[in-house]
Parts: C-alpha cells; structure tokens; sequence
C-alpha cells in the first residue's frame, strides 16, 4: 500500500491480541464487514477495529457491541451519541472536535448529526448488531 492510500476513511486498521496492527483492504461498503469479521472474529474480544467516517445526515440505525465497549472520538464538526441505557432510559452525549464517548459493551447507540460531523471509532467488531432507528 502507498503512503498516499493510508487514509482511515478508506483503510481502517485492525488491533489484534499481542499488540498486532495489520492494515485492512479498502472499505467499500457495509458488504465490507462480514468479511472483516470472517478474517478477523477469531481475535474475539481482543480484536478492535479503527475507523474513520464523515457524516452529513443522522445514522438511520442502531447498532451494538457485546464484544466490548467502543470508543467514539469526534474529529470534526458536531454530533450527539445517542444511548438506550440498560434502565430503560436514553444518554444524549454531545461531541465537538477532541471530544469522545464509550459506549458499554451491549448498549444500544446512535448518532445525530448537527451539519456535518467525523468520527474515529475503536470497536470491538466480533458480533456487533445492528436494527433499525
């Protein structure tokens, strides 16, 4: 891969078990994610996946991790994490450029996005679900 293809949006990296760092192929799609986790799932939880993503609109899904908890880290612009807490209740969690949010492994989230908004995301991939907003 050449130094000019090392961009996360377009190749996210895999952290695997003893400190490993294997960059992955080229994101092309929701499709992209059965056969990250087809190579990667046998890391389990020790296998966390770095991704980058502009967003322009909010997220049209919920999605969880029972693998472990996510780390969210804004980059640019403005978001709100939400999340649908174990009591019942909901979390709203605002995010500006440097700010970050963990969602807990299992907790049910979603974003809203104010304009536009990026985000870095470390996440234990193995299982995640997904289901409609």
């Amino acid at each position: 891969m050449a130094m000019s293809e090392r961009n996360l949006a377009d190749y996210p990296v895999h952290l695997g078990p003893g400190g490993t760092a294997l960059e992955q192929p080229r994101f092309t799609g929701m499709e992209w994610y059965a056969a990250y986790e087809a190579t990667h799932g046998a890391d389990g939880a020790d296998g966390r996946l770095v991704s980058l993503y502009d967003f322009t609109e909010d997220w049209t899904s919920w999605e969880r991790h029972p693998a472990g908890a996510e780390l969210v880290i804004c980059t640019a612009g403005a978001m709100t994490i939400i999340q649908q807490l174990p009591d019942g209740g909901e979390a709203h969690i605002p995010l500006g450029p440097g700010d970050y949010a963990i969602n807990p492994p299992g907790v049910w989230h979603t974003a809203d996005i104010t304009g536009t908004g990026a985000a870095i995301f470390i996440t234990p991939g193995f299982g995640t679900d997904h289901r409609p907003r």
